[in-house]
């Protein structure tokens, strides 16, 4: 079985969280951050270099002939208020780590000691990816185009992310997809405004908003096999100008998920259709733009089982299929090119509060997970560098 995480090792990651914890930064503004982990990484003595403005790679060369893992970790926050009450909470109004990013470097951060001082040992090497952006506009492209997978020349890649669904000591790995794409979307409704006592003159643009966002809903309820998934969620709605005044434009804006890329642009051209057939009757004019945003992420199923049967046999941890879920993630990036893997890390404790969803200005996590996530990074990079972890 795989040696767990030193107590001291596991306390200086607790204390790597929270201190990036405090001082959360957005996408491409992570310089603090970046300049937390440069740090960290020098003084373990490993190669690292600046890439996508806040992005960092480093590389722990092993001694002995073998294969490329790399890890990855995404770095930015939200722009969320907290509202967690905690002693190491946000000092930035308006900006919070509500998603766990804090914790994804802590723990890579961890992982990469245990590697560096096991380098005698270690065959082949390990990349280790911090990135930026993950929330948005998307750090996973510009890193890429940097060369974090080929130089040198990536095998498999790993990531993990904390899930509130799943109790500490437990990790989640789910072959197939696991994440969802998301699309955005930008309808406006355009009519003819006038004088509320008189709604015959005019052409009212809000009756046909809001018929447009219940045919909207035909795209699950209808027009998709019930067996498959998809979610067309409308966010923000904006027309009028004042209580006896028929508004004339009204803007709206919206997301587009789906796990299956077939699915996914059959629901975009349902959307077009469904939107341009709501205006016809509503004599209104109406427009739909759709933002490609993030692709599914799909775990490669023969890593997926590998690295589950690789656990299993040289750690404890307790192992699970995670749920896929409908949130987005730009990792769908780096699998696209290489063997890619998304672990789910439980961090589910009520008793310590830790129940509240991501993107939440309640959410937290049980810092126990980390020691486990520690873990899981080691086991995977080095069953990928010996061979033991294929695709």
């Amino acid at each position: 079985m795989a040696a767990e995480p030193k107590e001291s090792l596991v306390a200086h990651t607790v204390a790597l969280r929270r201190a990036i914890h405090r001082r959360p930064e957005l996408g491409f503004e992570e310089h603090e951050t970046a300049a937390l982990i440069e740090s960290e990484l020098d003084s373990l003595g490993i190669e690292r270099r600046r890439v996508a403005q806040t992005g960092v790679v480093g590389i722990v060369h092993g001694s002995k002939p073998g294969r490329v893992a790399a890890l990855r970790a995404d770095m930015d926050a939200l722009p969320v208020t907290e509202r967690t009450g905690l002693p190491f909470a946000s000092a930035i109004e308006g900006r919070m780590h509500a998603c766990g990013h804090d914790a994804h470097v802590a723990m890579l951060l961890g992982a990469a000691r245990v590697l560096s001082e096991r380098r005698t040992t270690l065959a082949g090497a390990v990349v280790l990816v911090f990135q930026p952006a993950e929330e948005g506009p998307g750090g996973a492209l510009p890193m890429i185009e940097a060369g974090v997978l080929d130089n040198p020349r990536v095998d498999a890649i790993g990531m993990l992310h904390v899930d509130v669904r799943l109790e500490t000591g437990t990790i989640g790995v789910t072959p197939g997809p696991i994440n969802a794409s998301t699309d955005e979307l930008y309808l406006t409704v355009r009519g003819r405004g006038g004088h509320g006592a008189y709604p015959h003159t005019a052409v009212d643009a809000i009756p046909a908003a809001a018929a447009t966002i219940l045919a909207l809903q035909n795209v699950a309820a209808r027009e998709t096999d019930p067996l498959e998934s998809v979610v067309v969620t409308i966010g923000t709605l904006a027309g009028g100008y004042r209580n006896n005044v028929i508004a004339d434009v009204v803007e709206m804006s919206g997301t587009l998920r789906a796990f299956d890329p077939a699915i996914r642009s059959d629901a975009q051209h349902r959307i077009e259709r469904i939107v341009k057939g709501v205006a016809r009757a509503y004599g209104v004019k109406s427009s739909v733009r759709i933002v490609p945003g993030y692709p599914p992420v799909t775990n490669d199923p023969g890593l997926a089982e590998s690295a589950t049967a690789y656990l299993h046999a040289h750690t404890d941890i307790h192992i699970v299929r995670a749920r896929p879920t409908m949130g987005g993630e730009d990792f769908a990036y780096y699998a696209q090119r290489v063997a890619g893997l998304q672990i789910r890390l439980g961090v589910r404790n009520e008793a310590a509060g830790a129940i509240h969803p991501g993107h939440s200005p309640e959410f937290r996590i049980d810092e126990d997970a980390l020691a486990v996530g520690v873990e899981t990074l080691v086991t995977f990079a080095t069953g990928v560098t010996s061979g033991g972890i294929r695709a």
